[in-house]
């Protein structure tokens, strides 16, 4: 069956403190997601339920490898969703806090694409 694109959204996150790539990403995904509404899944596209839409998200960050993918796809509340994290994002020197935690000075930058898509 063939995919057409919806929406894609961009979003960007940040952990400051805890150095924690999972964060960030799942604040990028939240970042993308959080200033729509999508009508045209009903509307136009025909879907009767929001777990008919199919997420593919895209996620650029520090330390790709320690994401837990689970975490950063629970921030999207519908769908059949899909997770591709590669290396990206960036770096920025910081404060460390000790209180917060921190294990060092950096703070981890991600971002994501989030496309929305159905099968016609």
């Amino acid at each position: 069956m063939a995919r057409k694109r919806l929406i894609i959204e961009m979003g960007m996150g940040i952990d400051q403190h805890g150095q924690e790539p999972t964060v960030a990403a799942s604040r990028a995904v939240r970042n993308a997601i959080a200033h729509n509404a999508l009508p045209g899944v009903w509307e136009v596209a025909g879907l009767s339920h929001p777990n008919e839409m199919i997420i593919e998200v895209q996620v650029a960050v520090p330390y790709p490898e320690q994401v837990r993918e689970e975490e950063v796809l629970a921030v999207l509340p519908f769908g059949r969703k899909t997770l591709t994290v590669e290396s990206g994002g960036m770096i920025v020197q910081g404060r460390a806090i000790p209180e917060l935690n921190d294990k060092n000075d950096e703070m981890l930058i991600a971002i994501a694409a989030v496309t929305v898509m159905i099968e016609n």
